[in-house]
């Protein structure tokens, strides 16, 4: 017999959990599915982290009225989820004067949306608040009300609080099919063969939304944008103090740099159009292009500082704008598609917008749903984290003295200790894997990219999980960090473990 749910959400992105989250609010059975081993593994892990002001989306389309109505939700939501979140203020710099005219319209259409503390700055003021920009900037538009997060981390924690509230996350659940019946959803088909059913069907997949939508007859396409990014050492993070914009154009916000939660530095993305949806290749030409416009913001960029390249795809639509819309038919499908930027910065306000098309299609369904408010709680508990000790190491070492495994440093670049990886992996909701407790704790993610502690992690995942060390995955099955063999030499000698690929 299939599982039963009121509403399945098909995608882990950003989106998916807020919606989840969101939904977790009222006395319905939840299930938010995700194809990779944890959640904001596809666009949600790779992006800028950046809450936009709002003011650069035409006004009659859902990314301006999103973004605008999502900007002052964050402060609220990062408290009640433990998430980083910090309102360092944004600039966009011209360099001619025909610039400065058009920063003056966009601040004067950033008013009309109703967005307040908008200013140009002149060239003096520009260069006091960022002393190392270009010396032949001239001018800003300054958004006050723009901020910074961790984008995984914040869809980690709304997948969390949505468990705790009821919800269930399957991971590894890739949808291949969805049935209808009488002209409504009824269930949905895994890859594995199982069947859930439901009368709600969400289409959050990000990259993959053409092809969920394709499943009940729908036709559209999903361009994929590849953003190219150089990450910084710490050492650098504070090299500028606000978003920092080029002039934008008509396909980009352009190549940016700024200041993240975490306290390093990021340089991109680039904006470029591939034909396949799983291309995270970082490239020569890319990473030329990205650095070539961090250089025309700041000269002097320190190469030597670059601690990481990546790559991150955006789920674009031709029309260059969210679709977000109940189905005549099947009833009960909902799409949440074209989620490129800012759709970071208009989750919460996406969320909302599909909790009243449920509410209105609620009607509608071969069995009526009813949006009955629960008992729910916002709010997620810290666990103890050594980096938030730093200034008052005597309670720390409180905390350590209850628990050894706090006074074992694993991570030496970012200082995370083993009891924060045993904490994690003992959450309700985690993923087991490097990647997971990287994104989670920080573990693997400073200076040496887990060069050091990469085989302590996996070694404390093997011991918490009961599984062996070749079970380990970087992200899930496939993706083993140890390769054995049998060898016909001496007994004791038969099994040879090495990282990498399969030899």
């Amino acid at each position: 017999m299939s599982a039963e749910y009121d509403v399945i959400i098909i995608g882990g992105g950003v989106v998916g959990t807020a919606i989840a989250r969101e939904l977790s609010r009222y006395q319905l059975k939840i299930c938010l599915l995700e194809k990779d081993a944890d959640v904001a593994s596809g666009t949600s892990k790779a992006n800028s982290g950046i809450i936009h002001a709002g003011y650069n989306a035409a006004k009659e389309t859902l990314k301006s009225r999103l973004n605008i109505e999502s900007n002052p939700q964050f402060d609220r939501i990062a408290r009640n989820l433990k998430v980083p979140f910090k309102r360092i203020g944004s600039l966009v710099v011209a360099f001619a004067e025909e610039d400065i005219s058009k920063l003056k319209k966009e601040k004067e259409a950033g008013q009309e949306k109703g967005i307040t503390g908008l200013e140009i700055l002149s060239r003096e003021e520009l260069h006091r608040k960022e002393p190392e920009i270009h010396p032949e900037a001239r001018a800003a538009l300054y958004a006050p009300t723009a901020g910074i997060i961790s984008p995984y981390l914040l869809t980690i924690a709304q997948a969390e609080n949505a468990v705790k509230n009821g919800a269930e996350v399957r991971l590894m659940s890739e949808v291949v099919d969805i049935k209808c019946d009488s002209g409504a959803v009824s269930a949905v088909v895994l890859k594995d063969g199982s069947e859930l059913s439901s009368r709600v069907v969400i289409n959050a997949a990000g990259l993959y939304a053409d092809e969920i939508a394709a499943l009940v007859g729908e036709s559209y396409e999903i361009i994929p944008r590849k953003g190219e990014y150089n990450l910084f050492d710490k050492e650098y993070g504070d090299l500028v103090k606000h978003v920092i914009f080029p002039m934008p154009s008509e396909e980009s916000k352009g190549i940016l740099i700024t200041p993240t939660v975490e306290g390093n530095l990021l340089l991109g993305p680039n904006s470029n159009p591939v034909e396949d949806k799983e291309d995270l290749a970082v490239t020569r030409e890319g990473l030329a292009e990205i650095w070539e416009g961090g250089r025309a913001l700041y000269p002097d960029l320190p190469p030597q500082g670059v601690i990481a390249s990546f790559a991150g795809l955006r789920a674009a639509l031709p029309g260059d704008d969210f679709k977000i819309e109940a189905l005549e038919e099947p009833v009960g499908f909902i799409d949440v598609a074209g989620i490129q930027s800012p759709g970071l910065s208009s989750a919460p306000a996406i969320a909302t917008m599909v909790r009243n098309i449920l509410a209105d299609i609620a009607s509608e369904l071969p069995e009526k749903l009813t949006l009955k408010e629960g008992d729910f709680d916002p709010k997620l508990k810290k666990l103890p984290s050594f980096q938030d000790y730093q200034e008052k190491l005597d309670k720390w070492q409180d905390i350590f003295l209850q628990n050894p495994d706090y006074g074992e440093i694993i991570c030496r670049c970012e200082h995370v200790t083993r009891g924060e990886i045993v904490a994690e992996l003992k959450k309700e909701f985690t993923s087991p894997t490097l990647n997971g407790i990287k994104r989670r704790t920080r573990a693997g993610g400073g200076r040496c990219q887990g060069g050091f502690c990469g085989p302590r992690i996996a070694e404390i995942i093997a011991e918490e999980l009961g599984i062996s060390p070749l079970e380990v995955t970087k992200s899930g099955p496939g993706s083993e960090i140890l390769w054995a063999r049998v060898k016909d030499v001496k007994p004791d000698r038969d099994l040879v473990y090495g990282l990498g690929d399969k030899k």
